[in-house]
């Protein structure tokens, strides 16, 4: 394929294949009743004692709006809780619950076995490259804004 075709099939070519891995984890995920969306923020929270819903944000590449919908969801399911800032009443603390922590427990090999057959033959310095690419096109395109 030549250059011009392939820069017309990038944005087709990331979005079909974004689509695709979303859809494999949501599958992977069903059985524990959470989401892709749910588990990016489970799996964040997972990493940190508590942290505020506007870094959470920042970290996760969520809006505010978003956000909020699945902490609300995640509290429901016991996986996570608000806790009050006592620093600032307006603003809240995020943590993963016990109940959380299991279910990343034990969804996160899965996961990681999802993923080892997403890059199933391809090598390290393969899956390394295209990491960088897909970060300088990231850095290109939030100069863009």
């Amino acid at each position: 394929m030549n250059h011009t075709l392939l820069k017309d099939h990038i944005g087709f070519t990331a979005s079909t294949t974004s689509k695709m891995i979303r859809g494999l984890v949501n599958t992977t995920l069903k059985p524990f009743g959470i989401t892709a969306e749910q588990w990016t923020v489970l799996k964040h929270l997972s990493f940190v004692s508590h942290i505020n819903q506007k870094d959470l944000s920042k970290r996760t590449d969520k809006d505010q709006a978003t956000l909020t919908k699945i902490l609300d969801l995640l509290e429901q399911h016991r996986l996570a809780a608000r806790l009050p800032n006592p620093d600032d009443r307006r603003s809240y603390f995020v943590e993963i619950t016990e109940q959380g922590k299991k279910l990343v427990e034990e969804a996160m090999p899965l996961i990681e076995s999802l993923y080892d057959d997403i890059l199933l033959n391809l090598s390290s310095e393969q899956v390394e490259t295209f990491m960088n690419t897909l970060q300088q096109i990231q850095s290109n395109i939030k100069k863009l804004k």
